[in-house]
């Protein structure tokens, strides 16, 4: 008797394997993002670490009001690094004590408060000085204070801050953005300016051309406020060379002679490590 052979039945298909060449696998297309390191230099390392510990703390930390002896020591550090200029202790002592201006301790150092405290420096002639707006009793476009920021922007904030000072005479907008030079000349040759608020280049080109005066400048608020980056007026490189060409051109001889005063507005910054150049001990 025959047997047959019984074949497997050809209905079921065999299982197709994927081959992983076709594309990789949902785990594989998740892939690590790398932060890039921001370039900044680290302003305020103290406040970044305070914010994140604690609001509280670190809002006391941030806004306490630094030591005339503190702004003075930063800001001679400042500019012997940026510039190569030192000031001798023989420049240096007959106006160690007033060249730097005293802030209130008992008011934070933010943009509402600003007003305050330039009004608490300038001392009890402060409204006739800051607020009065009577033409002829001075010479147009000679402010007695000067804020200079990183910015316009800022600039505009911190115009914002000294409203209460400035409802009789508005300050005067010194920096380029949407405003051109021609319409700021004739505001500073036609009217009184008390408070003036802008960046350094556009500050410079304005007193390069005699259209602003510093006959009656008693005080620089210079604005330590840190962008986003980390830049500030001290680091921000185009601006940071534009103010201290600025100051040394301006303000440096006033400053010696003692009939200009110095205002660090913001929180205490740590002092810039001096470098040994070759160049500077040669010079």
């Amino acid at each position: 008797m025959a047997t047959t052979e019984v074949k497997p039945s050809a209905s079921k298909t065999p299982k197709r394997v994927r081959n992983p060449s076709l594309g990789p696998k949902k785990d594989f297309k998740k892939k690590n993002k790398k932060t890039k390191k921001s370039k900044a230099p680290a302003f305020d390392n103290t406040v970044e670490r305070n914010d994140q510990n604690s609001e509280n703390d670190g809002d006391e930390q941030q806004q306490q009001p630094a030591s005339v002896s503190e702004q003075l020591s930063f800001f001679l550090k400042q500019l012997e690094v940026a510039t190569g200029v030192k000031v001798s202790a023989l420049e240096l002592d007959p106006i160690k004590e007033k060249c730097m201006v005293e802030l209130s301790q008992k008011l934070d150092q933010n943009v509402s408060n600003l007003g305050e405290h330039i009004k608490l420096s300038v001392g009890s002639s402060w409204r006739e000085t800051l607020c009065e707006g009577i033409e002829g009793k001075v010479d147009p476009g000679n402010p007695s204070v000067l804020v200079v920021s990183s910015s316009a922007l800022r600039s505009l904030e911190l115009i914002r801050g000294l409203h209460s000072l400035t409802k009789q005479c508005p300050a005067l907008k010194l920096f380029s953005k949407h405003l051109k030079v021609e319409e700021q000349v004739v505001s500073l040759l036609k009217k009184r300016v008390n408070i003036g608020s802008g960046t350094p280049s556009r500050i410079k080109k304005l007193i390069d051309i005699e259209a602003l005066g510093l006959s009656r400048l008693d005080m620089i608020v210079l604005d330590m406020h840190t962008d986003v980056k980390g830049f500030s007026l001290f680091t921000l490189p185009q601006v940071r060379d534009e103010f201290w060409d600025l100051y040394k051109t301006c303000f440096h001889p006033r400053v010696l002679e003692g009939s200009l005063r110095i205002c660090l507005y913001g929180p205490k910054q740590e002092a810039p490590k001096l470098k040994n150049n070759k160049k500077q001990r040669q010079n």
